[in-house]
């Protein structure tokens, strides 16, 4: 805190500042339970995400296993690829001043229309397309990994400002405003007493 000379002024400026704080502590406060309920609804949205990629990314397995036992490898080297090229589609929103992103995986033009294979087998179609939904099912997580890491850095420095106000800063301004109190009352005692001592000379008999 800044030394200030105690007066009635700065005793009314001290007393706005600790409502100030107090009303930053209380916003602080709601703003943490906002962020957490937040990330509690993003970690149930990415476990069922999580679920859904290793979901894919069994079925990938067994049909990258199944079309290799068809073709070889060499043969499914040979086989056309999914579409790669594609856009992710991303949707922002906010809570808090924390971006918030939805995100999904749009493979550029028709992913059924690619070149025929020389050899073709269900079991290349299969793969094909279990690789092309593994894709698409990795986007929206890493959307929601990204709001969970944002939200946490928020949160973790939301809770760090509360607690320096509660612990530190509004106690030294609550010790700062009982000092300037109690030196104000003192000098307004000690003007009263300056003031009552003329009376008192001048009310005194001119023989004493």
């Amino acid at each position: 805190m800044n030394e200030r000379s105690p007066s009635r002024a700065a005793l009314l400026e001290l007393h706005d500042e600790r409502h100030a704080m107090r009303e930053g502590h209380v916003f602080l406060d709601e703003k943490c339970l906002l962020l957490a309920g937040e990330m509690l609804r993003q970690l149930a949205r990415q476990a069922a995400l999580e679920r859904r990629l290793l979901a894919c990314h069994e079925a990938a397995l067994h049909a990258l296993a199944a079309a290799l036992g068809r073709h070889g490898l060499e043969g499914l080297l040979v086989q056309p690829a999914p579409a790669a090229a594609g856009r992710l589609h991303a949707h922002d929103a906010a809570l808090m001043g924390v971006a918030l992103q939805q995100a999904r995986w749009q493979p550029a033009g028709d992913p059924t229309q690619v070149p025929p294979p020389v050899v073709p087998s269900p079991e290349a179609r299969a793969c094909r397309a279990a690789f092309a939904a593994l894709l698409e099912a990795a986007a929206p997580l890493a959307a929601v990994n990204g709001n969970l890491e944002r939200l946490s850095q928020e949160y973790r420095r939301s809770v760090r400002r509360a607690r320096a106000l509660q612990d530190v800063l509004l106690p030294e301004l609550e010790r700062e405003l009982l000092d300037m109190g109690g030196t104000l009352d003192e000098l307004e005692q000690q003007d009263l007493v300056s003031m009552r001592a003329p009376r008192r000379r001048a009310a005194a008999p001119a023989g004493d």
